[in-house]
């Protein structure tokens, strides 16, 4: 399963009930941030989850309200004695960037890694997969898609047969293989074909745009700009490289995505919810996201 908590949905400016952009994805014991605007830190406490064991932090692009909470983050976990590998992804500049937020950020008793998901999807523990997704603004920039797979059904007779004893079979489940009966037993010979996996995709800031669209096809969960409520100022969003409630909405529907998390409002939007119906009538799955937002994404049963 897959947890996904939204941290922060305010574009420009923090209000006093709106957290800059920031979302966390959690998985089997472990998570990563998209995002850190102002205020991440504070706006995890309140959402009752933590940022200390981060396997990595994925930028959008480097306006100040995606990444201005960084150095701080950085910090704090460094005093919570952290000592493993960080990793840090963002779009083109991601060195010149670094080489600001290290100095911000002083000394830290762990490393941080600089990794590229767009050559090449990143991955982690369980399988996860996380990809980089080119985006439409004004700066070089990208949203993400996370996978996390499941393993085919698991057939215990089969394991028998070939030997495997059960202290064994957890590790075939998760895709490892194993020594049974002096041979190597690997683990499409004990499970069926791939079951459907966990898809979640993070927009960050955007216009609508084809590779956004097509990463989104048939996702559990996407988080999409919606940096503009009213289709009246479609022509301001398109100049800002922003979406609207109804352009993410169109999206959505296209690519099939089975749930729609708005996000990521202009400070003129003080009731996100007012506008919401302009985003169902084209996308009955779409809800207003809002600081502290979470849900928990079930592998399909059959």
């Amino acid at each position: 399963m897959v947890t996904v908590t939204l941290l922060g949905t305010a574009a420009t400016m923090p209000l006093p009930d709106r957290a800059l952009t920031a979302a966390l994805v959690s998985w089997g014991g472990h998570s990563l941030l998209l995002d850190c605007g102002e205020g991440t830190q504070a706006a995890a406490v309140k959402a009752g989850v933590s940022l200390s064991k981060l396997e990595a932090i994925c930028l959008t692009h480097y306006h100040g309200d995606h990444v201005f909470g960084l150095p701080g983050l950085l910090q704090t976990i460094g005093c919570q004695g952290r000592t493993a590998p960080l990793l840090l992804t963002g779009p083109k500049g991601l060195e010149s960037f670094w080489s600001v937020m290290r100095v911000l950020a002083g000394p830290l008793p762990y490393p941080v890694v600089l990794a590229d998901a767009g050559e090449q999807p990143l991955w982690f523990e369980g399988g996860a997969e996380l990809s980089a997704i080119p985006t439409r603004h004004r700066v070089p920039s990208q949203g993400y898609a996370f996978y996390l797979p499941r393993a085919g059904r698991f057939d215990p007779e089969k394991a028998r047969a070939l030997g495997v004893p059960m202290q064994e079979w957890k590790r075939l489940q998760k895709g490892e293989a194993v020594e049974a009966l002096g041979r190597t037993v690997q683990p499409q010979e004990v499970c069926g074909p791939a079951r459907r996996g966990i898809r979640v995709v993070f927009s960050g800031d955007t216009a609508p745009c084809p590779a956004l669209e097509a990463a989104a096809r048939d996702a559990d969960l996407l988080v999409c700009d919606a940096t503009y409520a009213e289709e009246e100022q479609a022509g301001e969003a398109a100049k800002y490289g922003h979406s609207t409630f109804s352009q993410s909405a169109g999206l959505a529907a296209r690519a099939g995505a089975r749930r729609l998390w708005l996000a990521h409002y202009s400070p003129r939007i003080k009731e996100p919810e007012e506008f919401l119906p302009l985003a169902r009538a084209i996308c009955p799955a779409a809800e207003c996201g809002f600081d502290g937002k979470a849900v928990t994404l079930h592998f399909e049963e059959a």
